[in-house]
């Protein structure tokens, strides 16, 4: 049985067997969102930062204005990949816990 995936979806290694329409719909909406550069180096930042945790203010340096990164961090919440916590002014943004092992299941080989 695979594990629940991104917004609690249950998505089998794509060797495996077709995915659903639902299941096929949610794993391009968190691709769509990570084919975006600014993003994907966002998603890797808070990922790789100290305790899968990153405050704003610590990886909003890619290259964009702040109303853009924040427009790019909404766009990974809403596609399931991020939380988000305000602490006072700052927020904080974490990788949704299963995001990643979800993600390296469905490209690891069937079996």
């Amino acid at each position: 049985m695979t594990e629940p995936g991104p917004e609690g979806s249950y998505c089998p290694p794509l060797g495996e067997r077709p995915l659903t329409a639902g299941e096929a719909e949610r794993t391009a909406r968190m691709f769509k969102a990570l084919g975006d550069p600014v993003r994907l180096r966002l998603f890797s930042a808070i990922a790789s930062h100290e305790d899968g945790e990153a405050c704003v203010c610590d990886i909003s340096d890619v290259g964009v204005s702040q109303p853009t990164v924040s427009h790019h961090l909404k766009k990974l919440k809403d596609a399931g990949l991020l939380t988000s916590q305000r602490r006072g002014t700052w927020v904080y943004y974490r990788v949704e816990p299963s995001v990643l092992a979800a993600m390296g299941r469905l490209l690891a080989p069937a079996g």
